[in-house]
């Protein structure tokens, strides 16, 4: 592939750049992920799609790249398992989202959580899971066991995809974001058997997510994340939007205001944040309705 044709068309900034055709974006994230773009080219690729934006055929290209590389899960029978991704972490307020998952996992609902973290001003949600004792799981194939025997696995998606990983630690050194961080909040390990739940950071986001996972199919539900994490704001419930094979549903309306029942208080670090999910798992301490919300609307997505 021309990679200087290719940068040409996206690397006329803002206004002047031109999307890839889908096929030539799948083709182009294919040579990303299997390492073949050399390093000044690729850090220009990434630059300039930060700076463009991907168009929806080029996400589309770029999930078919990936797709055709993931390396994939074994779901157990029973519910859709829910994949929640995690490659964030807690800023200001306590990381719920691993509640979310041990909820839904004493229903019955298996969930694999996958991530990859690399902040140095956030809190590890992996350091938390490892506090909660959620298992992690060494491979795709571990992971499959312990979603049949445990009905939660979490795993590092350098496991899944260790071209995908690469791309997103690129972000230490170039200090932004790039595609992969789009598109890995996507990925289906266990295409047909799956509920993805997709939180979007910014809302200028949520119409071109909308019409992707129309098109991307499965079963999806999309949200505003709580500081980039897959879980319901605590304090004010989000917009969550259901697909269902390319049907979108409302599944339920965002809140006007801040609720009567505020974020519950702890710190960041991890074992304040674990002992506060252990506080609302027994219940001793009442469960914000935006996350009971959630948990309702992931169980209907999952075929329960």
């Amino acid at each position: 592939m021309d990679y200087t044709k290719q940068i040409k068309e996206i690397g006329r900034g803002a206004k002047g750049a031109r999307a890839l055709s889908r096929d030539d974006a799948q083709a182009l994230f294919g040579d990303m992920l299997d390492g073949r773009v050399p390093p000044l080219q690729l850090g220009a690729i990434v630059l300039a799609m930060r700076i463009k934006s991907e168009s929806l055929d080029e996400l589309l290209g770029f999930k078919a790249a990936l797709d055709a590389r993931l390396t994939r899960v074994e779901a157990p029978p029973g519910p859709r398992t829910v994949v929640l991704p995690t490659y964030n972490g807690a800023r200001r307020r306590p990381n719920l989202m691993p509640l979310l998952a041990m909820m839904l996992a004493r229903e019955g609902v298996p969930v694999l959580i996958h991530g990859h973290f690399d902040f140095d001003s956030r809190a590890d949600p992996f350091a938390l899971l490892a506090a909660l004792d959620l298992p992690l799981a060494d491979s795709a194939a571990h992971a499959g066991e312990l979603l049949a025997n445990r009905r939660i696995a979490c795993i590092q998606v350098a496991k899944l995809s260790p071209g995908l990983d690469a791309l997103l630690s690129l972000r230490p050194q170039l200090g932004v974001r790039n595609s992969a961080h789009s598109i890995t909040k996507m990925i289906d390990p266990l295409p047909g058997r799956s509920v993805r739940v997709v939180p979007v950071t910014h809302p200028e986001y949520l119409d071109k997510m909308t019409q992707f996972l129309r098109l991307d199919g499965g079963h999806s539900m999309l949200l505003r994340g709580t500081e980039g994490e897959a879980y319901a704001n605590p304090a004010r419930r989000p917009s969550m939007i259901g697909f269902f094979d390319g049907t979108e549903r409302l599944l339920c309306e965002a809140e006007d205001g801040a609720s009567a029942l505020t974020q519950p208080e702890a710190g960041i670090d991890a074992a304040a944040n674990a002992a506060l999910i252990g506080e609302l798992l027994a219940g001793r301490l009442p469960l914000p309705a935006p996350l009971q919300a959630q948990f309702d609307a992931c169980r209907e997505l999952a075929g329960c």
